[in-house]
């Protein structure tokens, strides 16, 4: 590849404005200059020869480019630990800017094919590395990036937002070959593959329609309990006393009334598995549905406990204090006419703050998990999927609804498997206020658009604060509750049976990239031992 020839501060403005474009997607503005946003660090690579310096600047570079992006998306971590800034930071210079070191590596002794699959294939493993890993904070997917603009990836109930991030991929390597090489053919090769998904987006969009089903009357409630103060001021009764009088806003044939995540539940009213309704919290929500809502289910998040009978019988995940041992679940909670009380467990759980990654090797270290809001510590987890079936005078034949839980609405294939497992409706519960009035809780709210999308369910969406409010299956917001706001909403939504595309087969495109990936890994290897030079003629 030939090389350019740029001055440092040259480099300079070229990668503040690659950070600027990568950004942007996650600040309430587009995604779409996403499709040129590596096109500027592909520049300085460019620009550099194949010498071990030039490969040490690039690696600078390419670094500040990864730590600015991830810290001007992502500083508002800072107000729940600041440490978490930190780690990600870290993470994605490791993680993503490795992998671009790799391509750049490659791209001064291979044939630009071959370094570019690298780069695009690398990128996908890697992002699917960071959806399964014990240390996963997947936030800045590049396929997330079209949050704000569904209209434009409809086709995520086929490929998910691997699928976007493949988009991004490939058009930004067409778009620096169009520059470097100022070709007619490279300029509509580039322009075609970034206009054609969107066009096939208008007509999948247009196309999709919902069939004709009866529709659930749902109620989703927001507290607006700050979670740094009130939730330990305010004496538990009483903001159960607060969400029972935010149910009577629900109507009388309501269906579902959804409440927040960890709303109750605590030290002072602890919920035990083996005695559910022995909770006053728990008694109270019971009597507010039988006395004035007895065909609705009322789901709402809970932190809960399950006891052992002895150390042996114990997870991996227990604690205990003397000779009891127990876990702690971030749970919801299902009650309906059954007087029955069902229970799902959160398993997608917040590296840090939830999760000690790797327990074998750093169970000693548990103690320094950061505690938020009463969730500290390493929870227990479910090995799989539950749901929560309500059959009432509406639906004889029952409705499936599945409640993830905060951080599990950020994880598309974990999202999806619900509707896949047979959930016809998608009950977020959450609780942003940990960042404050930031882009953070933001961000989330607008990764359910995306998931709508993916699965083709109904979204609702109760948060303790931030945005609470109802999202089609096209993504598109139908209501919502801003930030601060202590309400209700209430939406006739359809339950819906029909398994995407990418529902039943997950992200198979960052499956797929990783294998490749190794593949092109191993071909360069060898062929760079039998030339000792480079691949190029």
């Amino acid at each position: 590849m030939m090389t350019m020839k740029l001055k440092t501060y040259q480099r300079a403005l070229l990668a503040l404005l690659s950070v600027v474009l990568l950004s942007l997607g996650w600040l309430r503005t587009t995604g779409l200059v996403l499709l040129v946003a590596l096109v500027p660090l592909l520049l300085i690579s460019a620009s550099y020869d194949s010498s071990r310096r030039s490969f040490w600047r690039m690696a600078g570079w390419t670094a500040l480019v990864m730590g600015l992006w991830t810290i001007v998306t992502c500083w508002w971590i800072y107000y729940a630990a600041a440490v978490g800034v930190v780690a990600a930071t870290i993470v994605q210079i490791v993680l993503f800017g490795g992998v671009f070191m790799v391509y750049h590596y490659a791209s001064k002794r291979a044939r630009p094919v071959h370094a570019y699959t690298l780069l695009i294939c690398g990128w996908l493993w890697a992002e699917h590395f960071y959806l399964n890993a014990e240390i996963s904070f997947p936030w800045l997917v590049l396929g997330n990036g079209f949050a704000n603009d569904v209209w434009a990836v409809q086709w995520y109930e086929f490929t998910g937002s691997l699928g976007g991030s493949l988009w991004v991929l490939l058009v930004n390597v067409l778009a620096f070959e169009w520059l470097t090489k100022h070709t007619k053919c490279k300029a509509l090769v580039a322009a075609g593959f970034a206009v054609v998904p969107l066009l096939c987006s208008v007509v999948v969009g247009a196309m999709w329609k919902a069939p004709e089903r009866p529709q659930a009357t749902v109620t989703v409630v927001q507290p607006n309990i700050d979670p740094y103060t009130e939730k330990y001021t305010i004496a538990p009764l009483y903001q159960t006393r607060m969400l029972t009088s935010l149910c009577g806003e629900a109507p009388e044939d309501v269906d579902y009334i959804v409440m927040p995540e960890t709303v109750v539940g605590d030290a002072g009213d602890a919920i035990w598995e083996h005695n559910l309704f022995g909770s006053n919290s728990i008694k109270m929500l019971e009597e507010c549905r039988v006395r004035h809502y007895p065909q609705s289910q009322i789901i709402t998040g809970a932190m809960t406990f399950k006891r052992y009978a002895s150390e042996a019988e114990a997870s991996k995940t227990a604690r205990h204090r003397g000779d009891m041992w127990f876990d702690r679940y971030n749970a919801a909670l299902a009650l309906d006419r059954d007087s029955t009380l069902k229970v799902s467990h959160k398993s997608r759980l917040v590296v840090g703050v939830e999760k000690m990654p790797y327990m074998n090797l750093l169970k000693p270290l548990e103690k320094l998990i950061v505690d938020l809001g009463g969730t500290t510590g390493q929870l227990g987890v479910d090995k799989y999927r539950r749901h929560f079936l309500l059959r009432n005078d509406h639906f004889p034949y029952g409705v499936t609804a599945a409640a993830p839980i905060c951080y599990e609405s950020v994880y598309g294939e974990h999202f999806a498997g619900w509707s896949a497992d047979g959930a016809q409706l998608m009950m977020v519960i959450t609780n942003d206020g940990w960042w404050h009035d930031t882009e953070g809780y933001r961000q989330h709210f607008s990764y359910s658009r995306l998931r709508a999308i993916e699965s083709r369910r109904w979204v609702c969406r109760a948060a303790n604060t931030g945005i609470s409010g109802f999202i089609s299956p096209k993504g598109e917001v139908v209501q919502s509750l801003g930030w601060d706001q202590r309400g209700t909403l209430t939406q006739k939504v359809q339950p819906l049976s029909e398994v995407t595309y990418y529902a039943r087969y997950g992200d198979y495109i960052g499956r797929l990239g990783g294998y490749v990936y190794l593949l092109g890994l191993l071909y360069y290897v060898s062929y760079r031992f039998r030339r000792k030079n480079h691949l190029v003629d």
